[in-house]
């Protein structure tokens, strides 16, 4: 019972890893991040991301252009960049450590320690990634509504607003994290039942007296 249960956690926290590792591989090159829709020129969309800026226009014509430099990019695209690039390295390391460790991986079956190990380092490693997707995803956003509700910003400047990139990351970082807390949890060892305590040995039959007669004690005093 404890076996199918580790084995079905197993498979659906490399699934959800797996899949947040994907996702967040996509969201760090998708040129989706922030959007934004011209009031003067309704027929163009403006989208943002960590290395592009695109226009899109009514014909379907998709023009992008990249970021000049990386130095005079906005701190928080900065940051992201790099915190996007560290969770997908470290979703790669997580799959690579935490696959030798499923429970269908025949080259280490005769070392169940090892195999826990590498579970364990690879959840941690999907978990690592997930915090890493989460907190660039998180700021990017926190600066779009401080700068969408600027007060000081007239009116008839445009406003930044959050692109599809921005949910697909958060659904990402939160796959990461699950996935991870899953195979972290199926490598822990389960506890064994205490085996029952032996019951108490009844004395031989042999060594009980005879009916109707009645032994002297040893050490007795003799009664004259």
């Amino acid at each position: 019972m404890a076996g199918s249960w580790r084995a079905k956690a197993q498979a659906g926290g490399m699934l959800l890893a797996l899949l947040g590792w994907v996702s967040s591989c996509v969201t760090t090159f998708l040129p989706l991040w922030k959007s934004l829709n011209l009031d003067l020129n309704e027929l163009e969309v403006w989208t943002m991301g960590l290395w592009q800026v695109c226009i899109a226009q009514e014909e379907g014509v998709v023009e992008c252009r990249a970021h000049g430099s990386f130095l005079a990019l906005p701190p928080d695209l900065r940051i992201s960049r790099l915190l996007m690039c560290l969770s997908n390295g470290l979703g790669l390391l997580g799959g690579l450590l935490a696959a030798p460790g499923l429970e269908g991986w025949r080259p280490c079956e005769d070392k169940p320690a090892l195999k826990r190990r590498l579970l364990l380092a690879g959840g941690a490693a999907f978990g690592a990634a997930g915090m890493a997707t989460l907190a660039p995803v998180s700021w990017v956003a926190y600066n779009t509504v401080l700068d969408f509700w600027d007060d000081t910003i007239p009116d008839i400047v445009p406003r930044w607003e959050f692109g599809e990139a921005t949910f697909l990351g958060w659904f990402a970082g939160a796959f990461l994290a699950a996935g991870g807390l899953l195979l972290a949890c199926s490598a822990c060892p389960t506890r064994s039942p205490t085996p029952p305590a032996p019951a108490c040995r009844q004395p031989p039959a042999a060594w009980a007296p005879a009916r109707g007669h009645h032994p002297h004690p040893k050490n007795a005093d003799l009664v004259i």
